[in-house]
């Protein structure tokens, strides 16, 4: 539960004054952007942000270390296992269909929002094969019923259209405050037929030695360690979504998107809402950590030495990496260059460096390239390629990707040594 996980950490921020959700959530975490927030009297709910915001935070919860956390990430991601249905969860206690999601402390997070966004909901869908898929999806409140979910061309999307086309609508659980484990899996990209809930899974026996627990509701597996449970519908139905801002701080634009008809809700005795600020770090985090994994294991085919993959927050976690290589040929730096493009394709700039540089110190990477680096020899740029479409200053999703080569020579490497004592 969320409260016994916040319980734990020795920096968190608590405010007692009430605090409305229209902005001033968003004021409080961007004052205290790396600290995780309980907010004690949102309209009357308690509201917690800024959770999973440093990768320190995350891994220690995992009961690993900041470097070791990708690797355990792609162990998950490459080793899925079975979860465990089991007969009872604390938020089946408290139950209703009398609800209004407008007196929920749902957010509206920046005033040029088309309304208050659920921003750390997942949404799981079983189909008739049985697969289960479990996806972040963001969600704009429309009154006290409704929503409208943001759905990309993914799992998802695909279930949802498959329904839509036949007049149906497609029954979900949205799970609202659930631990990292869970979350990090729901923000992984995998082939159809994998269930996010497995990769949970192996998470939570990596990390603490036993599966997630699951409960069935209504035929669809919902973790026991959820705060908020909804049982809801997602319709063939088209309406306006958006503006709203995304990972890069910018506003992303009004498009037609999916009607949701929430239908009922479950919660936890004293529940904790997760309020994920858009374009925070925690939102880079959850977005960028489960891509490392990928890039690594691109670069690893093309080079049998790699160290480390960062996806930067200065970059969003989306836009631009670091990649520590040991070079066994002078055009390693290069071929790893273009592999990671290859493995997160949303990539738009990275910088390879030699083992001896910490990938996660901004100031030990920028000396790389102050040192390591001649532009007329290491840079490499892809023109006109398909990059992100959350970056804004690409042209219908095509832009120029840039990499930097900021290794040492092999013949001269004595000369870029640093002094030690």
């Amino acid at each position: 539960m969320l409260r016994e996980i916040l319980q734990t950490f020795d920096d968190l921020i608590v405010i007692k004054e009430p605090v409305s959700k229209e902005l001033e959530v968003t004021r409080y975490l961007l004052k205290y952007r790396d600290r995780p927030v309980l907010f004690e009297d949102v309209d009357g709910w308690k509201v917690a942000g800024n959770i999973w915001s440093t990768r320190e935070r995350i891994a220690r919860f995992l009961n690993t270390s900041r470097e070791r956390l990708m690797h355990v990430v792609a162990d998950a991601m490459e080793n899925p296992s079975p979860y465990k249905t089991v007969k009872s969860a604390p938020f089946l206690k408290n139950s209703t269909e009398d609800f209004s999601l407008l007196e929920l402390p749902v957010p509206k997070y920046y005033p040029k929002d088309g309304g208050p966004y659920f921003t750390s909901a997942m949404v799981i869908a079983k189909d008739d094969n049985g697969f289960v898929n479990v996806s972040f999806h963001r969600m704009m409140v429309r009154d006290e019923k409704t929503v409208a979910i943001r759905l990309v061309p993914r799992h998802l999307y695909a279930m949802w259209k498959d329904k839509a086309e036949h007049g149906e609508e497609l029954d979900v659980r949205i799970v609202v405050g659930n631990p990292i484990h869970l979350l990090l899996a729901g923000a992984t990209s995998t082939a159809y037929g994998i269930s996010e809930l497995e990769i949970a899974s192996k998470l939570s026996e990596l990390a603490f030695g036993k599966p997630v627990e699951v409960v069935e509701l209504g035929g669809i597996p919902v973790p026991v360690e959820s705060e908020f449970v909804f049982e809801a519908k997602i319709t063939p139905e088209l309406v306006d979504e958006g503006p709203f801002v995304d990972i890069t701080g910018t506003y992303d634009y009004v498009r037609k998107q999916p009607l949701v008809v929430f239908e009922k809700m479950y919660h936890v005795d004293d529940p904790i809402f997760h309020a994920l600020l858009p374009g925070g770090y925690e939102h880079f985090m959850l977005m960028g950590l489960p891509k490392e994994p990928q890039i690594y294991a691109s670069v690893k085919r093309v080079v049998p030495k790699v160290h480390g993959v960062r996806l930067t927050e200065g970059g969003a976690m989306w836009l631009h990496a670091v990649v520590s290589i040991t070079k066994q040929h002078d055009g390693d730096g290069k071929n790893a260059i273009l592999a990671a493009f290859t493995g997160h394709p949303s990539l738009k700039h990275v910088v390879v460096v030699d083992e001896d540089i910490d990938i996660y110190d901004d100031r030990d990477v920028e000396w790389a390239i102050a040192t390591r680096f001649q532009a007329g020899k290491g840079l490499v740029i892809v023109p006109n390629a398909r990059g992100s479409s959350l970056d804004p200053s690409a042209e219908k999703s095509l832009t120029a990707k840039w990499g930097i080569d900021a290794t040492k020579p092999l013949d001269r490497k004595e000369e870029f040594e640093r002094a030690k004592l």
